[in-house]
């Protein structure tokens, strides 16, 4: 299994101007640590279960940006983009920009966007749950025909492109992967298994849970004719070996336990990451361990 590190919290000692070094240590030790992927959060306040509102949260494609320059080989991406954010060939381009910018190394994370209050502070509609499905649906088919090379109009229900011209082209191939996230069994599943390289779900507690929406997103791809073994099975969790936090003995069967659900790929956020000796005992003894499942 590979694990990916996900930053959530930019709320690091030393105030505003410690935070881009803060952020490239972490970064560049998280890849000389063996993570396989960097991911950082599509929000623009902090969310409720990490923080206030007012604490320090970067804008996510600026920041993938920058850390793709201070980085070589790890995955980077948005965990996940909110689709109302961004008019969908904007996104594309932006997206398109950080896979040839960190040179083929983009995920394209996306999903239906769910925290109302920064939109509605920030002044972006903020549309009901089933439009922002079918705004979410037409993103990733406008994302798909502009990275396939062809130049044509796209005429939805909620967006309309007049040509879907996408120069340059990204570097991974044949386009960057799609993530969509969020475990919905009657929305988000079967956009999954329509178009997806990569879905990812939560595993913080219930990994029974975890298990079974699996199984729904197999059953949704025997539907389409699909093989279910095409999509990367990516899941969201934290592991904190602060003292008082868990043993990396503890960590291990953590990640174990996710692993035996039928997750590829598990993205954990790691309070206190900034003082660097968390990302350090996961390179010592946890990273290699979970190589192995």
């Amino acid at each position: 299994m590979k694990l990916g590190l996900q930053i959530p919290s930019f709320t690091w000692p030393g105030g505003t101007e410690r935070i881009a070094p803060t952020l490239a240590l972490i970064g560049q030790s998280a890849e000389e640590a063996g993570f396989s992927s960097l991911w950082v959060m599509d929000h623009f306040f902090q969310i409720e279960m990490i923080g206030k509102p007012e604490e320090p949260m970067l804008e996510s494609y600026s920041t993938l940006n920058y850390l793709a320059a201070i980085t070589k080989r790890i995955r980077l991406g948005a965990l996940v983009t909110g689709v109302i954010y961004r008019y969908p060939g904007i996104l594309v381009k932006t997206v398109t920009a950080l896979d040839v910018l960190s040179g083929g190394r983009a995920y394209f994370g996306v999903g239906a966007a769910w925290f109302e209050r920064e939109a509605i502070a920030l002044g972006v509609p903020f549309p009901s749950l089933k439009e922002r499905f079918e705004r979410l649906e037409e993103t990733v088919q406008i994302a798909l025909q502009m990275w396939s090379g062809t130049v044509a109009p796209y005429d939805g229900k909620h967006y309309r492109l007049a040509e879907t011209l996408g120069s340059p082209q990204p570097i991974s191939k044949p386009h960057p992967p799609i993530m969509i996230g969020g475990a919905g069994e009657k929305r988000t599943l079967p956009l999954v298994a329509k178009y997806a390289d990569a879905c990812n779900v939560y595993a913080f507690e219930n990994l029974q849970l975890v298990r079974a929406k699996l199984e729904v997103l197999r059953r949704h791809c025997d539907v389409l004719g699909r093989s279910f073994e095409e999509i990367e099975r990516t899941a969201i969790g934290s592991i904190d070996l602060r003292r008082g936090g868990i043993s990396a003995r503890d960590a291990i069967d953590y990640c174990r336990r996710v692993s035996a659900t039928g997750i590829q790929h598990f993205i954990v956020s790691m309070p206190g990451d900034h003082e660097l000796t968390s990302i350090e005992l996961m390179r010592k003894e946890i990273l290699p361990a979970v190589a192995e499942f």
